[in-house]
């Protein structure tokens, strides 16, 4: 009986040890397998925590303004030349092109010794007149006693020379302020062509002078805009001069003839240049048309379309609320939200911010978080 039972221990130890074989492999490939789907687990959770980089904009009520847009060009609203208004020798120029002036400020001076010697002159001759005029009335009120009635006291002026005498001294004071050039406004000087020496006429153009900062544009406006238009009417201004600015203007005047030929009128429109635009430049006008008050507005550009719908995305708690609107009228910058057709309510509220900068491929409630455009731009993103 034992060579029997020897065997038979011998090949229960064999399976025993397979079957221990067996159990480690399968337990580490088990753990494997748990690993990876725990690894697998954990990186989905990371990539759906990423937020992507957006810009937003803010819904607002307000005014929709409709516009018309043109071009123009842009004056100044003082622009005139420097003028002598006396003749005489220049002295002394005060003034280079470019130079800021203001009113009332010297700009070239006149040799003043020939006025000096004018308003002395004409003083002389009022004190000569005022004697004449003394000598006249002094014997009758010294014979009667009393003073010559207005009537005769007015005709020994006249008789004495007196008025004219006033006059010409008036005259003369004046000549003598006048040899004073001065800015009739406040600007800037274009350009100023007389020098040291030079004699000038009475009228003579010795210069110009532009105001930079009290501007107007001259606007074009095709005869079936002309109606839609006011006076009074916001205007917005832009230039190549000043790139990614604009000014802000107002309608100040239509004027009442068409041109025959381009069938367009002109509308001005006055601005405060700042030093950006100057007189000669042509710059794109945008008129207020018409406007409409009390809106929901949303910037144009978080307006999108998903499956023929209209739809914004709005910004909440980190994440881009996918929202179906109603687009009604638009000026290119803001577009009005309308209430919804069915329950009357408009789905966004003002305050709110609307994505306008990388939502083209967003999915709902995908986790975002707000930057400015120039950081999303340096990031790479479209």
């Amino acid at each position: 009986m034992a060579p029997i039972r020897r065997p038979l221990a011998l090949l229960a130890a064999v399976l025993s040890l397979a079957a221990c074989d067996k159990l480690k492999s399968g337990g580490s490939t088990d753990a494997a397998a748990a690993d990876s789907t725990a690894a697998a687990d954990s990186g989905g959770a990371t990539s759906s925590s990423v937020s992507l980089p957006v810009v937003a904009g803010e819904v607002t009520d307000g005014d929709l303004i409709l516009s018309i847009n043109t071009t123009g060009q842009v004056r100044s609203d003082s622009e005139g030349r420097i003028r002598s208004e006396v003749a005489g020798t220049v002295a002394r120029v005060l003034i280079r092109p470019g130079d800021r002036v203001r009113r009332g400020q010297t700009l070239v001076e006149l040799d003043p010794r020939p006025f000096d010697i004018d308003l002395a002159e004409a003083q002389v001759a009022l004190n000569e007149s005022q004697q004449r005029y003394e000598d006249l009335y002094r014997p009758d009120s010294a014979a009667t006693g009393v003073m010559p009635s207005q009537t005769r006291l007015d005709a020994f002026v006249i008789r004495s020379g007196l008025a004219a005498a006033r006059v010409r001294l008036d005259r003369a004071r004046l000549a003598r302020e006048r040899s004073a050039i001065v800015a009739p406004f406040s600007g800037t000087v274009d350009r100023i062509t007389t020098v040291v020496g030079d004699r000038l006429n009475a009228g003579q153009d010795i210069g110009a002078l532009v105001d930079l900062q009290n501007l107007r544009i001259e606007a074009a406006v095709l005869e079936h805009d002309l109606p839609l238009i006011r006076v009074g009417g916001d205007a917005v201004i832009t230039s190549a001069a000043i790139p990614g600015q604009s000014i802000a203007g107002r309608v100040q005047a239509i004027l009442p003839m068409v041109d025959s030929t381009t069938r367009a009128g002109r509308a001005f429109v006055s601005a405060q240049g700042g030093g950006a635009l100057r007189p000669g430049m042509y710059a794109d006008v945008r008129l207020e048309a018409q406007r409409l008050t009390g809106r929901r507005l949303v910037p144009a550009r978080a307006i999108i379309e998903r499956d023929g719908r209209p739809l914004v995305f709005v910004v909440k708690d980190g994440r881009a609320q996918w929202t179906y609107v109603l687009p009604g009228r638009s000026n290119g910058a803001v577009t009005e939200i309308l209430p919804d057709s069915v329950s009357g309510i408009i789905p966004v509220n003002a305050g709110d911010r609307v994505i306008i900068e990388g939502h083209l491929t967003l999915t709902h409630d995908a986790p975002v978080r707000v930057v400015a455009a120039r950081e999303r731009t340096a990031g790479g993103q479209d």
